[in-house]
């Protein structure tokens, strides 16, 4: 009894029959955990780099405009955020900023970056002056009066399977870039002139009379802003844009 026992034993150790079914019982749910979890790690990457190409995509578009700014055209630049980012609406959250950097010491490097605009769209509030303190870090060091375009986008991202280790979160993404045409960019009815003083420095470039024989305009300067109001200044042509002609020899 006890041989045959034995022998039960050592033939049922040495029989291999079932043993592939067994292994994918136990390896193909390993697979597919691993294989899902790459997957989602895959996507967190592809949607990290579609966010910043959008954010960079916009703030080029911004560096290359020499027209003024408004509303109209932040509300585009959302949508086309949306477009690129392939987020909905109500996931994507934008803000605008450009900043300008101000000397105030006797080196160059001495000075703050004062805040010209910010504009926000989404769950996002505009920038104020105070926010800038935070932002020093991650500037870059800007010549005296230099100007640098901050564009910050948020997505929220919720991977298509749930894995530990992989919760929702928020794709932040930030860029500055410079103005590439234009010394400034100008927003309107901020940084326009709209709230400006204008002062009268003797040559009439303010909304005064010009004093002298220059024009009657606000603009003696530019003899082409004047142009169409010579008739009630001064018929002395020498004199029309604040210069006198050449003498003749």
């Amino acid at each position: 009894m006890l041989v045959r026992i034995k022998n039960d034993i050592s033939r049922f150790f040495r029989d291999q029959k079932g043993d592939a079914s067994l292994e994918a019982i136990i390896f193909i749910p390993i697979l597919l955990v691993i294989f899902v979890a790459t997957w989602i790690f895959f996507d967190v990457f592809r949607q990290t780099a579609i966010n910043q190409k959008a954010n960079y995509t916009i703030g080029d578009i911004i560096s290359r405009e020499t027209e003024i700014l408004d509303e109209t055209y932040i509300d585009n630049a959302q949508s086309l955020l949306y477009h690129l980012a392939q987020a909905e609406e109500e996931d994507v959250d934008l803000r605008i900023s450009v900043v300008q950097f101000v000397q105030t010491g006797e080196e160059s490097t001495d000075g703050s970056y004062m805040l010209a605009w910010s504009k926000a769209r989404g769950d996002w509030s505009a920038h104020v002056q105070a926010d800038m303190v935070n932002y020093t870090d991650q500037l870059p060091l800007l010549a005296p009066g230099d100007q640098s375009i901050l564009v910050e986008t948020r997505d929220w991202y919720e991977p298509t399977f749930q894995i530990p280790g992989i919760e929702d979160f928020d794709i932040s993404t930030y860029s500055f870039t410079r103005p590439r045409f234009a010394p400034q960019v100008i927003f309107e009815g901020i940084n326009d002139g709209t709230n400006k003083q204008w002062q009268n420095n003797g040559w009439g470039n303010g909304d005064q009379d010009a004093p002298g024989g220059s024009l009657c305009n606000n603009n003696a300067e530019n003899g082409s802003e004047g142009d169409a109001d010579h008739t009630s200044c001064s018929s002395d042509s020498s004199k029309a844009n604040g210069k006198k002609n050449k003498k003749q020899s």
